[in-house]
């Protein structure tokens, strides 16, 4: 198995909705059009393949100026733990290093929460300084 990497935001949508469903978020899979046409829409892609198969995923929106928000980080089940996640996390950020604020949120999960802070996130609550996320879903 050789993994390669592609700066695109071109994968086809079953590429993306077989990716997207392998992790189980069905919430972005409910809407094939509207995924393809976020992914489209990010600021940067990078993505993960294993010959012809997609198989990670990492976008990023924001302006690229003053933030950057690390939208989707997906590798699939199968390579999990394998520093692909590491990887494209590297890569979208990469033309970004002085870019102030570099922005996520993630689930509660404890592998979760340890992979962001090995890369460098803090959360909010640990900052030295007082700081608040808000969040509108729905």
């Amino acid at each position: 198995m050789t993994i390669t990497y592609r700066d695109d935001a071109s994968p086809s949508r079953e590429d993306l909705v077989s990716l997207y469903d392998s992790v189980g978020w069905s919430a972005y899979t409910d809407d094939p059009e509207r995924l393809s046409r976020a992914v489209s829409a990010s600021l940067r892609v990078v993505t993960a393949w294993d010959d012809e198969q997609l198989v990670g995923l990492a976008r990023v929106v924001g302006d690229g100026l003053t933030i950057v928000y690390l939208q989707d980080i997906l590798v699939a089940p199968r390579l999990q733990r394998a520093g692909l996640g590491r990887e494209l996390v590297a890569r979208v950020l990469e033309p970004f290093h002085d870019v102030r604020q570099k922005v996520l949120l993630t689930d509660d999960e404890p592998g979760q929460l340890a992979f962001y802070a090995c890369l460098g996130f803090t959360r909010v609550q640990d900052l030295e300084y007082p700081l608040n996320a808000f969040v509108r879903l729905g």
